[in-house]
């Protein structure tokens, strides 16, 4: 069984979606690794992770909406409002998605589908620089 762990910088444009999945593809080559698993997580509470369709943009601007829906700016519910409107709807979004991905390596690649990529999903307004450690098992 081998070990591989490595992080990475990903520096967002505020709020939205940014593909990761070549840089996730590239730890896993460089690894060695044939079969095994990679964990993807991120060391943040505003931010988070999805496996998402990377072929059609539109699906994450759909997300986006629905997600601002779900958790508006400014909500008076939210009584968390030190670095401003959208800190506490950032904690509440990065909760309900996912801070860590497992995803299976095989023939030396993670196995998406098709459609699939994986996104670093920036829950703030502002650009941050985002660290992952990505953590990979296998043989």
């Amino acid at each position: 069984m081998n070990m591989h762990s490595e992080a990475i910088t990903i520096a967002t444009h505020g709020r939205g979606t940014t593909e990761i999945t070549s840089e996730v593809q590239r730890a896993v080559a460089a690894s060695g690794i044939v079969v095994g698993l990679c964990n993807v997580f991120i060391h943040h509470t505003s931010a988070s992770l999805i496996v998402c369709e990377n072929a059609d943009p539109s699906v994450r601007s759909d997300l986006e909406r629905f997600a601002a829906k779900l958790v508006p700016d400014g909500d008076p519910l939210f009584e968390h409002i030190d670095e401003g409107v959208d800190d506490m709807p950032a904690h509440v979004r990065s909760i309900l998605t996912q801070t860590s991905l497992a995803l299976p390596i095989d023939e030396g690649r993670c196995s998406l589908g098709t459609w699939q990529g994986v996104f670093l999903w920036e829950h703030r307004h502002t650009a941050h620089r985002r660290k992952i450690t990505l953590t990979l098992l296998g043989r």
